[in-house]
């Protein structure tokens, strides 16, 4: 029965601050809202709802330590968008990791990506990459 999953449908984000989460998501980001609820906000991204949850649930375990990300969310662009992404995320102030660049040489034989990484307000690590022409001579 497992072999019978054929995609991802959407990918849940545990929040200390569901309301600062979503004004990221939602207003930085852009994202329109799919469906909100008091705890639970989902945005549709592509296929794929990036759901942000208060983390008031047991089972969920205790909170991460700040500065902790608890996941990488990777978001793929046409090559010529990356820079104005960067610019887009620089002039709304975001915590940006690693400006555009073009990812190390030791895995060009797996990806080749130009990569740009950032924050979200509690600590994700975000990307947004696009597929890419190695320069010549790699």
């Amino acid at each position: 029965m497992l072999k019978s999953i054929r995609n991802l449908d959407y990918v849940v984000l545990l929040c200390h601050d569901l309301s600062r989460m979503k004004d990221f998501y939602h207003q930085v980001m852009g994202f329109p809202i799919h469906l909100e609820t008091e705890s639970w906000i989902e945005m549709r991204v592509g296929s794929v709802l990036l759901t942000l949850s208060k983390r008031d649930r047991p089972f969920v375990g205790p909170p991460l330590p700040d500065e902790s990300a608890a996941v990488q969310l990777a978001f793929r662009v046409a090559p010529h968008e990356v820079d104005g992404c960067y610019e887009e995320l620089k002039a709304k102030q975001v915590e940006i990791v690693q400006p555009p660049q073009i990812i190390d040489q030791r895995v060009w034989k797996y990806w080749k990506h130009r990569t740009l990484f950032f924050k979200d307000p509690e600590g994700n690590l975000l990307e947004i990459y696009a597929e890419i022409e190695l320069p010549e001579g790699a």
